[in-house]
């Protein structure tokens, strides 16, 4: 999977509801991050990762684009430069 623009440096932390969508920017452009604005589709290459909240609380997104877990943070941000 090609990776996104680095948008953060740490995850969001996101109150979800369970049975909600949720759809995460996996191109790093979105103006609403974590979440998807439709910036993709100006690259063509990246589309949002959908995720249905199995239960209500609190939820820690990535924002760097550079996880192996999307759409949740894995640690990557750690990573960067």
């Amino acid at each position: 999977m090609t990776k996104g623009h680095v948008a953060g440096r740490e995850p969001m932390p996101v109150k979800v509801e369970a049975g909600k969508d949720y759809w995460w920017c996996s191109c790093g452009q979105s103006k609403n991050q974590p979440f998807c604005d439709g910036s993709h589709k100006a690259e063509g290459k990246f589309t949002p990762v959908q995720w249905t909240a199995p239960k209500s609380g609190e939820k820690w997104f990535c924002t760097c684009k550079q996880t192996s877990n999307a759409p949740f943070c894995d640690g990557s941000h750690k990573t960067l430069g």
